[in-house]
């Protein structure tokens, strides 16, 4: 039974992954900073990987990837993890993790969209429908009208979500690179190709910003090293290593679907470890957002 759904017990890993790593992350992110997390969770999820594939593979690095494999996912981490997460990251510093990953809910559109023009695969009416449920459930939360000039403005700093929808055009397209590369191949190998990437791209991105320093800094921030040590775990290690896995063994629509609960499962987190006050109409917004990436799969 458990084989036959091993697809979609993946994904709802997969899920709760991300929502612990957000977390994790928002909490590391506000102590020492989005770029020094990044770099440092990539490298402790490098570890993670080398020595689990070292027990179920005989092999520290993927070595035995086709030349092709290795181009698109290298491509795939560069845009995923690198550009997607460099954003995301700085989102949750200014946003909060609980509106960023509501706005992550917008990947799978962005996903289907980017199908239809690079490998032509067909929207449905039904499919566009949810697209525009997904983005009105997302506009429920991040607009609001002024009770003066009832004008509709934004219900949140404009800088942190510019960011959160840029870390969701990276991991989608970040995913559709991945889907082209893997093919059969180990997903848990596949990562660590794609953090291999992210590692190149961090370090240049932080040799170019002169930002050393705050590595250093992170690095001696004890209780930010633990937020971060479980973040890579569940994240760059558990999280991304699953989601391959699914979309190996399920539609990969199925999979967006699952992981979409992420906005939800976020928010008791929201309310207990950063005593959020969480508004009825961003419950409402994620209920909605979600609503409409299943539609967009059904």
């Amino acid at each position: 039974m458990l084989q036959a759904h091993l697809g979609e017990v993946a994904a709802l890993t997969t899920a709760i992954c991300w929502t612990l790593t957000a977390v994790c992350f928002e909490s590391a992110g506000k102590k020492v900073g989005s770029l020094a997390v990044n770099l440092i969770r990539l490298i402790m999820a490098f570890a993670f990987l080398g020595i689990y594939t070292s027990f179920t593979r005989g092999m520290f690095l993927p070595l035995d990837a086709a030349g092709e494999t290795w181009l698109w996912l290298f491509l795939s981490g560069m845009i995923g993890f690198v550009i997607g997460d460099l954003f995301l990251f700085q989102a949750y510093v200014e946003i909060g993790s609980r509106i960023s990953l509501l706005i992550m809910s917008a990947v799978p559109p962005i996903t289907a969209i980017t199908g239809y023009f690079l490998m032509g695969e067909r929207i449905t009416l039904l499919a566009a429908a949810g697209m525009l449920v997904t983005i009105s459930g997302i506009a429920l939360v991040i607009l609001s009208r002024s009770g003066d000039d009832k004008k509709v403005k934004l219900s949140h700093p404009a800088k942190g979500l510019i960011y959160a929808f840029i870390g969701a055009l990276g991991q989608a397209f970040g995913l559709v690179f991945s889907k082209l590369g893997m093919g059969s191949y180990n997903p848990f190998a596949a990562t660590q190709i794609r953090v291999m990437a992210a590692i190149i791209g961090f370090t240049a991105v932080i040799t170019f910003s002169k930002n050393w320093g705050k590595l250093g800094t992170a690095i001696k921030d004890r209780k930010a090293m633990k937020f971060i040590g479980l973040g890579s775990f569940f994240g760059p290690f558990l999280g991304v290593s699953f989601s391959l896995m699914a979309v190996q063994y399920t539609a990969t629509g199925i999979v967006s679907t699952i992981t979409s609960i992420s906005p939800i499962l976020i928010i008791p987190a929201s309310i207990l470890v950063f005593k959020e006050k969480v508004l009825r109409k961003e419950i409402l917004g994620a209920i909605i957002s979600i609503t409409g990436v299943t539609l967009l799969f059904i």
